[in-house]
């Protein structure tokens, strides 16, 4: 797969400094249970040197640390998707915990609320997000938070969170950032309350589709500073492979077209927002 990005200065020619984070990716998934390694290779082969899975539930959380302790640039978020959150329990958040002592854990998260599926009462889904959140104050570990259909809750919810006791004294106070809003697909005024926050901005497959004018637009308007791109793969594949099975290596379509929007090099959008997933997940290059 030739891609544009291939070369921080001329295509063609090769730079083993540059280099991507798909700071979103289910490569867990049985989706790509028939050819892993091949999709692993090609992702290498497009400069993604770092690939986080976030969680689903308990179980897809062990079997992600499973294969990131047999694939070295792979590390895991753990928490239970609002979309899984139905039988959400005290030990749910026990066994949770236990996950997130493992060193290669470096968030918490996919967490928060989905109001588009309708799977999970939206009460539900907020008692876990709450729990979630909590936990991720009391490790010190920053938060991957899902949002469809939600963001007047989700950002009422994440501003008392920050806005706590229980925050305000956590070590999370003191990480670079706090949070990511993961495919972000709000407006500016929902960027600038994450900002206050301290959160980044996640940015995914969408924002390559001819039609997404809205988000061609919003993008120069977003803080370059806080912006960090992914796949969310197998889903959101970018264009032009719109329909198929997404996969970690077309992060380097995102950076494209992020670049393209802002009007910086594709060089430059990988290593600034590749040094930002670095600094969220607190791993180093």
């Amino acid at each position: 797969m030739m891609l544009a990005h291939s070369t921080p200065s001329q295509p063609g020619e090769s730079d083993d400094s540059f280099f991507l984070v798909d700071s979103h990716c289910h490569l867990d998934l049985a989706h790509f249970d028939e050819d892993r390694a091949a999709v692993l290779e090609r992702a290498r082969a497009a400069g993604v040197r770092r690939i986080v899975i976030p969680g689903i539930d308990v179980a897809q959380c062990r079997g992600a640390l499973a294969l990131a302790e047999a694939t070295p640039e792979v590390y895991v978020a753990v928490g239970v998707h609002p979309n899984s959150s139905g039988d959400f329990a005290p030990a749910t958040v026990d066994e949770l915990r236990q996950l997130a002592a493992h060193p290669k854990v470096v968030a918490i998260g996919e967490i928060g609320l989905d109001y588009y599926w309708d799977k999970v009462t939206p009460e539900q889904q907020a008692v876990a997000f709450r729990v979630q959140l909590a936990l991720a104050a009391e490790l010190g570990l920053p938060v991957i938070i899902h949002n469809r259909d939600a963001s007047d809750d989700v950002a009422a919810m994440l501003e008392a969170w920050v806005e706590s006791a229980d925050f305000r004294n956590s070590r999370l106070a003191t990480r670079p950032f706090a949070g990511v809003l993961h495919a972000f697909g709000g407006d500016v005024a929902l960027a600038e309350r994450a900002y206050s926050w301290n959160f980044l901005l996640g940015i995914a497959g969408p924002v390559t589709f001819k039609n997404a004018q809205q988000m061609h637009e919003l993008i120069p308007q977003l803080r370059a500073d806080r912006l960090v791109i992914e796949t969310d793969a197998p889903y959101l594949t970018p264009h032009p492979y719109r329909g198929k099975r997404n996969e970690p290596g077309h992060v380097a379509l995102v950076a494209e077209k992020v670049a393209q929007l802002t009007g910086a090099s594709v060089a430059e959008t990988g290593r600034r927002t590749s040094a930002l997933a670095l600094a969220f997940f607190g791993l180093t290059e």
